[in-house]
């Protein structure tokens, strides 16, 4: 009987898919003690969304939450990160030295292994990027990603056994080192059959190449009901390795769960050996920790919508979380039907961090503004080639857009070697930022500032930004909500047309408090009934209003009241979906109002500034 080695991700990719990476270091570390107790020693603890986030949600510094988490485990476990190739763990792509500098770091702040992978399979975007990890002295996992095509569209290459492979042998060929191979399916949508063939040949390749010793891992995720399947179909064909989760982290958006595919083994040549009870007894302790958050109902349930739309379990509930924060959770169904055409006319980039973010903007912008009439930064940058090669040949057509409305020309550079020649990337650059924001230069506020940009400047600057959804929060929003809405139909007066003496009258009477007479306003003179409709009043001249295109949250008051304005010129920024939209003046004028303050909510078409 073999047994089947498994990577737990409850403290990374269980917390980034079901409740989108905003959870507090100290909240989880009764459950990170259990979890070694029960005998699991290889954890996935940070990278990915998990650097990000606690910055941006959780008021804490990601390296002190590797610190912490290094000194519970004790030195001997494999504590694994997530990086997304030449972005390392932000959604932007860096220069060389930070590339660098990333994995120094995190070998630094206590982790053992880094799974490397690239969204686009181009292995340029893997060779610099895994040679810094493995010559940092870290255990290099090397990538390749896998998704499901949507029905029926016509491309038979790319997504297939065979592309799949024909990657294995360029990482191959290229000499790059690594110590294990992993192939991850962020989305939970390539089917079985394609799986198990993946593997078989993987297997045949790499004991061809001399690399018998060199373990398989299989990732995948249950928002579409398949991952045990796809689990079984890996380990037959000879995956040494699958990642696990343990519940409420588990299942859904994020991975089966241990004691559920342990079950699953049972009567087959493959067995997880692990004590069940520590297990089930480790789980207990993290449903506890875990209590006080708030889990999304979306991030616990399969969608089979996503075979439609391939949409990654980390990407789904972090979206739905943002959605939720600007008001538009109803757009999510409506984004997610778009999500398919954005894919296919893409060029079949796998649909995980960064490119399922490309994705679901340009799904959103689509719904929010009109097909295709807003080409988003990183969509549009990726089609035109600035973060590498996509598996098939983008459209023409939007190609052609995104070079219109981006001001770019498309390339086939390497991506990295156009980061090092951009002056506003790189260790340079982000000094320079730490020294006129008067704050320490140190490595570690270098790389801060490189992946999270203006909002790792304001933490550093003292901003601790508090996003995490707890049950207890919710309730009081829905407790005010009731509040506000008894409030509004208590205070709805009843009104009434009396005839006094042959003459109407309109009366409003208002509800009273409890004890008191009611409250009767002035009567007025029934008007009188009108013999045919008066045209509409035409609207004061009160200048042209601004509007947001899109739901979303102020991030930036561009200009000022009294300030002159051109057509086009900037007037509020708001961030979406994690993507900038400007705001931009529609006439030339002076700014006579701005409606809305920073870090208010607003709604698509709600008035933001006025020109007059």
């Amino acid at each position: 009987m073999k047994k089947i080695r498994f990577m737990d991700t409850s403290f990374r990719d269980g917390f980034q898919s079901v409740i989108g990476a905003r959870v507090i270091t100290a909240d989880f570390i009764p459950a990170l003690e259990a979890a070694v107790e029960a005998g699991i020693d290889h954890l996935e603890i940070g990278g990915g969304a998990r650097f990000q986030s606690p910055f941006f949600y959780c008021g804490e510094d990601a390296f002190d939450s590797m610190d912490l988490i290094r000194k519970t485990v004790g030195p001997d476990i494999n504590l694994q990160t997530l990086a997304r190739g030449i972005n390392v763990v932000g959604l932007s792509s860096q220069s060389s030295d930070i590339i660098d500098l990333h994995a120094k770091l995190f070998k630094k702040h206590g982790v053992t292994t880094i799974r490397n992978f690239d969204a686009l399979n181009d292995v340029r975007n893997l060779e610099y990027s895994g040679r810094c990890v493995y010559n940092n002295g870290l255990q290099h996992q090397v990538v390749i990603t896998l998704m499901g095509l949507p029905p029926g569209v016509s491309d038979t290459y790319a997504h297939s056994a065979k592309f799949y492979c024909d990657c294995l042998e360029k990482i191959l060929a290229n000499e790059l080192p690594f110590h294990s191979i992993c192939f991850k399916d962020a989305s939970g949508t390539c089917p079985p059959a394609i799986v198990g063939a993946t593997i078989k040949r993987a297997r045949e390749i790499l004991d061809a190449a001399g690399k018998k010793d060199c373990l398989i891992e299989m990732h995948t995720h249950d928002t579409a009901d398949m991952s045990v399947a796809c689990y079984m179909a890996a380990v037959e064909a000879g995956a040494d390795i699958i990642d696990l989760s343990m519940r409420p982290m588990s299942g859904g958006t994020g991975q089966p769960d241990i004691l559920s595919m342990w079950h699953a083994f049972k009567g087959t040549n493959f067995t997880l050996d692990i004590d069940y009870e520590k297990i089930l007894k480790a789980e207990e302790v993290f449903e506890k920790c875990m209590s006080k958050y708030m889990l999304p109902p979306e991030a616990k349930a399969t969608n089979p919508l996503v075979t439609l739309s391939p949409l990654p379990g980390g990407a789904l509930t972090a979206n739905t979380q943002m959605m939720r924060d600007n008001n538009c959770l109803h757009l999510f169904p409506d984004v997610v039907k778009a999500m398919r055409e954005v894919v296919e006319r893409g060029g079949f980039g796998t649909s995980v961090t960064p490119v399922s973010q490309f994705y679901f903007q340009q799904a959103f912008a689509n719904v929010t503004q009109g097909s295709w009439k807003k080409i988003t930064d990183g969509y549009g940058k990726m089609v035109l080639g600035y973060f590498g090669r996509t598996p098939s040949t983008p459209d023409p057509e939007i190609v052609k857009l995104a070079a219109q409305q981006l001001g770019l020309e498309p390339t086939t550079e390497d991506p990295r070697l156009l980061n090092d020649k951009n002056p506003k990337l790189g260790v340079a650059f982000c000094t320079k930022q730490l020294e006129e924001n008067g704050l320490p230069v140190t490595e570690e506020n270098i790389f801060i500032v490189a992946t999270c940009e203006e909002k790792g400047l304001a933490f550093l600057k003292g901003a601790r930004p508090m996003g995490c959804r707890l049950v207890a929060d919710e309730k009081k929003k829905e407790t005010t909500k009731k509040e506000e809405k008894n409030m509004a139909a208590s205070n709805t007066p009843s009104s009434y047309t009396v005839v006094v003496n042959g003459k109407a009258y309109h009366v409003d009477v208002m509800p009273s408090v409890a004890g008191a007479a009611p409250v009767v306003t002035t009567a007025q003179p029934a008007a009188p009934a009108a013999t045919a409709a008066a045209p509409a009043a035409a609207a004061p001249a009160g200048g042209t209003e601004i509007t947001a295109p899109m739901p979303g949250t102020v991030l930036r008051i561009q200009a000022s009241v009294g300030q002159a304005v051109k057509r086009g010129d900037d007037v509020v920024i708001i961030e979406a979906m994690k993507m900038e939209q400007e705001i931009k003046a529609t006439v030339d004028g002076t700014i006579t109002a701005i409606a809305v303050n920073q870090g208010d909510t607003v709604e698509a078409g709600e008035v933001v500034a006025i020109i007059g």
